[in-house]
């Protein structure tokens, strides 16, 4: 009983907070500029912690940590470090400023906005937005994976009032603050995973006899199904599988690059200063929260998770870590994962929403829409997403024999990434980038993506691919690394032998580098 009434209190004072800051913002989202970038001036704290909790969610702290940290021991650790070396601080460095500068001079609010007006190709940007509608849906759905399993632990109720709750109060802030309330509460939530992953580290090790004595056990275990059959595989610096391992880094890291709700922080961003500041602040942030969550999840093997139909079911691996620590340890991990999900929740629905509004709607509509209205209709289509993510995290729960659902979330990532990546990086550093070269790469990162699930949903035998093939496409993981990698082989390739841009209209488009600016002598000597 004191455990479901201090949870319940947390719960509680968490959701009151949300609530007044959802209110409190509705001030700066008067007009599409404030609703969807919170006016070009947010700071450093704020969009650094935007980065990253919309980054790590609840299917990293409880499904990836879970799943890799079960097949990978503690070198899955690497990929918390991947996510804040490569997805972190190199995006920030690499994107950041060159993000914001030509964003702003094109005044493009969104990700397909970006490539319509970079390439001035009103099909592409239309296209961009179809595939972020796509693929974006599936993976908002996934968000709300693991919370049943967690909520499980105190509280006795159906999963689709946990959902549900967590979709209303998403919905709220967001609705009524738009981008602002999100990166608030995203501070908020930031703070909370920072905290809460810190003391679930300390609890779990000292409930398993400290560091040393946890580590010990780990490297005691052996099981010859992932290639583990030797002592020390799960304890060892790569882990039973570093190939594996590493296609894991790469899709979890690089992959960030070419997500539309992680790129388009960048957008909002206040000033030079801010992005320095805004890199050091994402990147230690990551390395606490991903390689924290990680690092966890390698002693997974120190429990038993729940098994159906002779499958480890990866939810409930850290779950069941959880079940024996104190009260106030559970009461802020079920915090913990509510801010991760509502947090990545928020900034995927309002990507989706601006995307089909300010991309879609507004260019297709035979009168003028005004800011009021434009507002209006995303809040419309804020409703609208949330809704049939929930009903697809529903449906997928009642019904598992629906294996659909779980391979359109599972190569959402890598559909997105494989899309955008490339011509978005390449957009901002290379004049030479042609407009049917980024035709390409979004077939060819949707593609793989489509291929990848009807290997999966049909049971398609690749045994007889070849060795290679049938290894990249044995998983959705390894496959969207495939749409990654081969998106930047294949845009400067078709970029070559393309018709070129006009010169004189991308000179003009990368004359906002140029552009001279006064700053203070602690900047420059000069």
């Amino acid at each position: 009983m004191a455990k479901i009434v201090l949870c319940g209190v947390l719960l509680v004072v968490f959701f009151a907070i949300m609530i007044f800051v959802g209110i409190y913002s509705r001030k700066h989202a008067t007009d599409v500029n404030g609703f969807v970038l919170g006016g070009r001036s947010v700071g450093p704290w704020l969009t650094a912690f935007a980065f990253g909790t919309s980054y790590f969610s609840a299917v990293i702290f409880v499904g990836y940590a879970g799943q890799f940290g079960w097949n990978f021991g503690l070198a899955a650790t690497w990929a918390g470090l991947g996510n804040a070396f490569i997805g972190s601080l190199l995006a920030w460095n690499i994107l950041g400023r060159r993000t914001r500068i030509m964003t702003q001079h094109l005044d493009a609010k969104t990700m397909p906005d970006f490539f319509g007006k970079r390439f001035d190709c009103v099909p592409l940007k239309v296209a961009a937005s179809v595939i972020v509608f796509i693929f974006l849906i599936p993976y908002t759905a996934s968000l709300y994976n693991g919370l049943s399993s967690l909520f499980g632990l105190v509280f006795d109720l159906p999963y689709w009032v946990i959902i549900l709750v967590m979709a209303v109060l998403t919905g709220f802030y967001v609705i009524f603050g738009g981008y602002m309330a999100t990166a608030i509460n995203d501070f908020i939530q930031g703070i909370i995973m920072l905290f809460g992953i810190t003391a679930v580290i300390g609890a779990v090790l000292s409930d398993n006899g400290g560091l040393v004595e946890a580590t010990k056990k780990l490297a005691a275990i052996t099981d010859e199904t992932v290639g583990a059959s030797w002592q020390g595989a799960f304890s060892s610096f790569f882990g039973p599988d570093p190939l594996a391992l590493l296609f894991v880094v790469i899709l979890t890291s690089l992959g960030t690059w070419g997500l539309p709700q992680m790129v388009g922080k960048f957008y909002a961003i206040k000033s030079e200063n801010d992005i320095h500041k805004g890199t050091v602040i994402s990147t230690v942030f990551a390395i606490i929260v991903a390689g924290g969550c990680y690092f966890l999840g390698g002693f997974g093997r120190l429990y038993e998770p729940a098994v159906s139909n002779g499958k480890i079911l990866y939810d409930t691996v850290v779950p069941k870590m959880l079940e024996n620590l104190p009260t106030i340890i559970i009461a802020v991990v079920i915090v913990l994962v509510l801010s991760a999900s509502m947090s990545t929740l928020s900034s995927l629905v309002l990507t989706s929403s601006s995307t089909l509004t300010l991309d879609v709607i507004k260019p297709a509509s035979k009168k003028e829409m005004d800011d009021k209205k434009q507002v209006a209709i995303m809040r419309g289509f804020i409703v609208f997403f949330i809704v049939v993510s929930a009903v697809i995290a529903v449906v997928k729960d009642a019904h598992p024999e629906v294996t659909f659902i779980a391979q359109m979330m599972g190569v959402s990532w890598g559909a997105l990434a494989g899309a955008f990546l490339a011509p978005f990086l390449y957009g901002l550093y290379w004049k030479g980038i042609t407009k049917a070269s980024c035709a390409v790469c979004f077939v060819w990162g949707c593609g793989i993506a489509i291929l990848q699930m009807i290997i999966s949903l049909g049971g398609v035998d690749i045994s007889g691919w070849g060795p290679v093939l049938s290894y990249l496409f044995a998983s959705s993981i390894r496959s969207g690394v495939v749409a990654m990698v081969g998106g930047l082989i294949l845009v400067p390739i078709v970029s070559l032998i393309t018709k070129k841009p006009e010169q004189k209209e991308v000179d003009a488009i990368f004359a906002c580098y140029d552009e001279k600016v006064e700053v203070s002598v602690k900047e420059a000597l000069d």
